[in-house]
């Protein structure tokens, strides 16, 4: 497959069987193509099917430039469930009524939060419950009697998100272009990156619906994004209106924000749709905390530039260490050339000390340590890797995403992780297999604003035996820092 696009663009989700090059992430493999450049992405899609994306991976350019990357059985195959009617794709986003770009520099420069988005979008529109975009509301069209295929990217930059239509149930078919055991909901939750599709019937009245996406934001006291955006499921057969007479469609009853029952609920729901082949040989075993923190600021720093909490700046960290991306050669192609000084080898499998991670934290345990770190691994080892939330600071979720890979979710819980007790609790049957290979992955949380504060880690994977083991040469494209 070849693509071609100006800025560094990510296929998220895409599995990169030996062609780490073409994975996206500036800094990490490949540095930015320059203005006026072009670069080629050359990859093979293999044993994937459902829905993917791409998107921009350069600080928050990609508030706008994403798009769906949809992936079909192959020719003489098909669904493994009836084939639907009609196909719609919904791209869920969040709009800033400013450049995002502004939005993030001043966030950078004064160490505070970035402002909240304005409005979350639908196919790039909010909808008719904001002012000044009833005429460009995204319709849905639907038959009495049919079933069509949604399939739902959660596109937004910083925040998980709620969907619902109303009146109608959803059954879940896909998610993160993987199949799973089909279920059904009133609602699905998505954090950013993820994608899920479901099935929609068209078993009610002949009429409008609307199709609502508002904010799930746990956090204790951070701001977010509290409004509604929209779309209309319509029905062909539906009645209109007398003239001069606007009917409002129908309104689903949405989550409250910060409804994590129903999160959990729907996420716990995932399924494969059969046994699948877990590995219970474990090569190697990290246990990684993720979470917010503050840095002091240095003397003489100006008080402009320290406006997170207490004159502080706002760091993340993944077992206390702030991830600080390259500026001179992109993570692989370091690896790949030897060349030194661009990062070191000790990412730490565990935290540098442990603590009641969801209790009050002491304040020494704010600050993390900034670094360039990677952890190596070899080819084909197996890696079960625990994330545990923590309350520095404060508490916070984080949608974590991995590159070029995906993985099997076999638990998820409440509290501190408890290896005596949750072991217990392992999927090890029929656990949902997400994403969110070989070379060089980074491992970050997919709230844009947590990268940028130094919430990622990158793991190296070394090439195994033989050429179909190891990372295929570099493109004579590929970007130059």
């Amino acid at each position: 497959m070849f693509i071609y696009f100006p800025p560094p663009i990510y296929r998220h989700g895409v599995r990169q069987i030996r062609t780490g090059w073409a994975d996206g992430p500036e800094f990490v493999t490949q540095c930015p193509i320059r203005p006026g450049g072009s670069y080629t992405y050359r990859f093979t899609i293999q044993e994937q099917e459902g829905t993917l994306w791409w998107h921009a991976h350069s600080s928050w350019l990609r508030a706008t430039v994403y798009g769906a990357l949809i992936i079909r059985p192959k020719e003489g195959d098909s669904y493994p469930f009836a084939e639907p009617k009609r196909e719609s794709t919904l791209l869920l986003g969040e709009w800033w009524d400013a450049n995002p770009m502004d939005v993030v520099r001043e966030a950078t420069r004064t160490g505070g939060a970035p402002n909240v988005s304005d409005a979350f979008t639908i196919n790039g529109q909010p909808g008719d419950l904001y002012n000044c975009s009833k005429k460009d509301t995204v319709i849905v069209p639907v038959d009495s009697g049919e079933t069509n295929l949604l399939r739902v990217v959660n596109s937004a930059l910083n925040q998980q998100l709620f969907f619902k239509v109303a009146n109608h149930k959803l059954t879940v078919v896909g998610a993160d272009a993987s199949y799973v055991k089909p279920f059904t909901t009133s609602v699905i939750m998505l954090g950013p990156g993820q994608t899920t599709d479901v099935l929609i019937t068209g078993d009610q009245a002949p009429a409008r619906y609307y199709i609502a996406v508002r904010a799930y934001a746990s956090a204790q006291g951070a701001p977010f994004d509290n409004t509604t955006a929209t779309a209309i499921l319509e029905y062909k057969s539906a009645p209109c209106p007398a003239r001069g007479v606007s009917v409002k469609p129908m309104m689903p009853t949405l989550p409250a924000f910060n409804d994590t029952a129903t999160a959990t609920a729907f996420t716990t729901s995932l399924r494969s749709p059969g046994q699948v082949p877990v590995p219970t040989q474990i090569d190697e075993n990290l246990f990684i905390t993720a979470g917010l923190g503050l840095n002091n600021c240095p003397p003489g720093t100006r008080p402009r530039n320290c406006q997170g909490p207490n004159g502080t700046r706002f760091a993340a960290s993944m077992n206390n260490i702030s991830f600080v991306l390259p500026s001179t050669f992109s993570l692989l192609q370091a690896h790949h050339q030897g060349i030194r000084g661009v990062f070191t080898n000790d990412f730490p499998a565990n935290p540098p000390l442990n603590f009641d991670y969801t209790g009050n934290v002491s304040r020494s345990l704010w600050q993390p340590i900034q670094g360039t770190k990677v952890y190596r691994l070899k080819y084909g080892a197996t890696v079960q890797v625990v994330l545990q939330g923590t309350n520095i600071f404060t508490s916070e979720n984080h949608p974590i995403h991995l590159h070029g890979y995906d993985f099997y979710i076999i638990a998820e819980g409440f509290g501190n992780f408890n290896p005596a007790k949750d072991i217990t609790k392992f999927n090890l049957v029929d656990p949902p297999q997400r994403n969110t290979a070989r070379g060089v992955w980074l491992f970050h949380c997919h709230l844009d604003v947590h990268i940028n504060w130094g919430l990622a880690m990158a793991f190296l994977v070394e090439n195994g035996v033989g050429q179909l083991e190891s990372l295929e040469h570099p493109p004579p494209d590929l970007p130059v820092c």
